[in-house]
């Protein structure tokens, strides 16, 4: 036993993992280091000694809009998510499947739409949501971010749909199974790990969203959480702890998200599901 240690020992592959893990640890330290100083002043009392407290919390709570601002972020949020999974999810499937070229021309401008900066669509899409009575709207804003997600949603859910064998989908026709009825038991079914990773996409974006948000939007009652942090950053730039308890509040929910959903995550799809045929 001591033999066989010591060769794992002085095996460079064993040393080059630790220097690896080490390297990768330092990164994510720095990372996070603006996460921990976030969380430390949000808990810090406000004079200069003391426990920690939630004063800040119950500061922000009982003096802003911050639940309108969290249920206007949650409902826009939402909305994206499911909007974009339910449209991205059968166009994924015709650009798995499809093989004639109005489907690669698709392909191809989805590729096109998704290079560009949203920022060249903003003030175009102003003017015409200013005619349609969608600014200040958060359902004009919905429009927008389902928009914003659609190409890259579309690209994720193909990209999974191509790890999922055709056979079993022609062995499901066989059995008398329509196209659709094949897409929906066979197909997604079995991409969960794919309809996930495009919604957290979705979320994420919609989430974090400021520039949109702060084209489209103009009334107090119906910020999201990042033009509402702003604002009160505009008005209580001196106090950072409340400052910092509200970024917090911003920071949790993606946080809860990936903490529910990371063990549904898989990489090896289901690749092995012919295996014997």
């Amino acid at each position: 036993m001591s033999s066989a240690t010591a060769l794992q020992s002085r095996d460079p592959r064993a040393r080059g993992q630790w220097w690896r893990f080490a390297v990768l640890l330092v990164i994510t330290l720095v990372v996070l280091v603006p996460v921990f100083a976030t969380l430390l002043l949000s808990i810090r009392p406000s004079g200069s000694s003391g426990l920690l407290t939630l004063e800040n919390f119950r500061n922000v709570f009982a003096n802003t809009d911050v639940r309108i601002w969290l249920g206007n972020s949650l409902g826009v949020t939402l909305a994206t998510v499911v909007v974009s999974v339910i449209v991205a999810a059968p166009a994924g499937y015709v650009l798995s499947r499809g093989r004639s070229r109005a489907v690669s021309g698709l392909s191809l401008l989805l590729f096109v739409i998704q290079s560009l900066p949203v920022i060249t669509a903003i003030i175009p899409l102003f003017v015409l949501f200013a005619r349609l009575g969608l600014t200040d709207n958060l359902i004009g804003l919905v429009i927008v971010y389902v928009g914003s997600t659609m190409s890259v949603a579309t690209w994720m859910m193909a990209a999974y749909f191509d790890s999922i064998p055709h056979a079993l989908e022609e062995a499901a026709w066989v059995d008398g199974c329509s196209v659709f009825g094949s897409f929906v038991k066979i197909v997604l079914r079995n991409s969960l790990p794919g309809i996930l990773s495009t919604a957290i996409f979705a979320f994420l974006l919609a989430w974090n969203d400021y520039l949109v948000a702060l084209v489209f939007l103009r009334t107090s009652s119906i910020f999201t959480l990042p033009i509402g942090l702003q604002t009160f950053f505009q008005q209580n730039a001196v106090d950072w702890g409340s400052v910092m308890a509200l970024s917090v509040v911003m920071l949790l929910p993606p946080a809860i998200i990936f903490a529910v959903l990371n063990r549904y995550f898989s990489i090896g799809g289901i690749g092995g599901a012919l295996a014997g045929r």
